[in-house]
């Protein structure tokens, strides 16, 4: 549901920026021409739906910690379940996956590098940051 949500806002978003995009173009929504902001129009366009990607995808990887909780009371056992994750990425780093990146929801381990601009746009938080969420549940 929280996903739902989060993908309906950023439709939301993202419409609200195409509507602006079209009104600054055919000069849709009335007015003098000469009234209108074109650089704060463009920025709109390009920003609003970046902003509403990366907020969409930073919902999903606070999902992603929710669930290793979720896993670790579940299990009782945060540090088995912190050294699956690690072998899963240290097998993922000898064979990595060639797959389109539309499939990286799918996966259980972030591929993408560890830079903070590919962690902005990046389904799952780090493995790294995963582990040491699940040692910190270790009573």
């Amino acid at each position: 549901m929280t996903q739902a949500v989060a993908a309906t806002v950023a439709g939301a978003i993202s419409l609200l920026a195409q509507m602006a995009s079209n009104a600054m173009w055919f000069g849709v929504g009335g007015g003098d021409r000469s009234d209108r902001n074109p650089f704060a129009l463009i920025l709109t366009v390009i920003l609003a739906p970046i902003a509403a990607t990366a907020i969409q995808l930073a919902i999903s990887r606070t999902r992603e910690f929710s669930a290793d909780t979720s896993a670790a009371k579940l299990t009782g056992n945060p540090r088995a379940l912190a050294n699956a994750l690690q072998r899963l990425e240290t097998s993922a780093r000898q064979i990595p996956i060639q797959s389109n990146p539309a499939f990286a929801p799918l996966l259980i381990v972030n591929f993408s590098g560890g830079n903070w601009y590919t962690s902005l746009f990046s389904t799952h938080p780090s493995t790294q940051a995963r582990i040491k969420n699940l040692l910190k549940l270790e009573h």
